[in-house]
This record gives structure tokens, sequence and C-alpha cells, in this order.
């Protein structure tokens, strides 16, 4: 990374951005299972209803643009996995492989560990390495994959589940 890197909070001005990175991984890859690229007023819904829920929504930004975000949100919608969340990352096209995705998420576990949060859970598209590696890196092991249980571009998808007992 050339530039420095700011990791903070998201606010509603990051949304057209935050959108735009969603939008890129709807289009161009299996980050992401929807095939429908969303408006602006899905992601204000969307980050509302992760801040009610006291979800975090981080950005990284670099020379004044978002170049990436993650959150976490519920798992299992039933009371026993309270303390189980699952994490999404995403980082713009332009900044990937500069380290951004492990800025963002070393940040979101010390906030999942700020927040009681006891194991977390990512599924990742079995063919993306990078994001797996990633994982293995910040101390997640693998849980199993579950085969051709999505589909995507014309083929079936494979997606590899990870979790993380959130370090205290």
């Amino acid at each position: 990374m050339t530039q420095a890197v700011l990791v903070r909070d998201a606010t509603e001005a990051d949304l057209p951005a935050i959108r735009d990175i969603y939008n890129h991984a709807v289009e161009h890859t299996t980050a992401i299972w929807n095939e429908t690229v969303v408006d602006l007023d899905n992601r204000v819904d969307w980050f509302n209803v992760r801040k009610a829920r006291g979800f975090p929504v981080l950005v990284a930004e670099t020379a004044g643009k978002i170049a990436g975000y993650a959150s976490y949100g519920d798992w299992r919608a039933f009371d026993g996995f309270r303390h189980t969340v699952e994490h999404s990352v995403y980082v713009e096209k332009d900044h990937q492989g500069a380290g951004v995705g492990k800025l963002l998420m070393v940040a979101l576990i010390a906030r999942a560990a700020e927040n009681g949060i006891h194991v977390m859970i990512a599924g990742i598209e079995a063919g993306n390495v990078a994001s797996i590696k990633l994982h293995e890196k910040l101390g997640f092991r693998n849980g199993g994959t579950f085969f051709e249980v999505g589909t995507k571009f014309g083929r079936w998808l494979d997606l590899t589940f990870m979790e993380l007992r959130v370090p205290r």
C-alpha cells in the first residue's frame, strides 16, 4: 500500500461508494451470489438495519476515496446463535491485493471482541483462494465445504465456511 488507509465507521455519505463496490461484485464476481444490482435506497435500508441491530459497518478510506467495506450481521435468526455473526468484506477493484481487506478484517474482529461476539463465520465461494488465504492468516479455520449449493454465471458454486473464535 502506498497511500495511508484509514479504517473508520461508515456514514450515510459512504453509501454510494459501498453500493458501487457491492454492485461491481454482483456483476463481475462470485463473491456475492446475487445477480441483481442494488440502488442507493437498498444500501440505506441495509445500513440502517445494521446500525439498529448494533452491528458495525466499517470502511477503508484512502486518498479521500472508499477502498472497501466490512460488516457483520446475524448468522442465524435464533436466540441461541446471538453470539455468532456472519461477516462480509469487499474491496474496491482497484485496491484489491493491497492489504485493504486485511486492515478491514482486523478492525472488524476487534469490534466483534468489543461487542461480545464469540464466533465469526465467513461463507466464501470455494474458488476464492485469496479470501480463503486471508481468513486463514487471520486465524480462521475451515469448517467445511458444501458442494454445488449455489449458481451464478451459468455454473454451480461450492461454499466454504470458515470460523474464528474471536480472541479476547
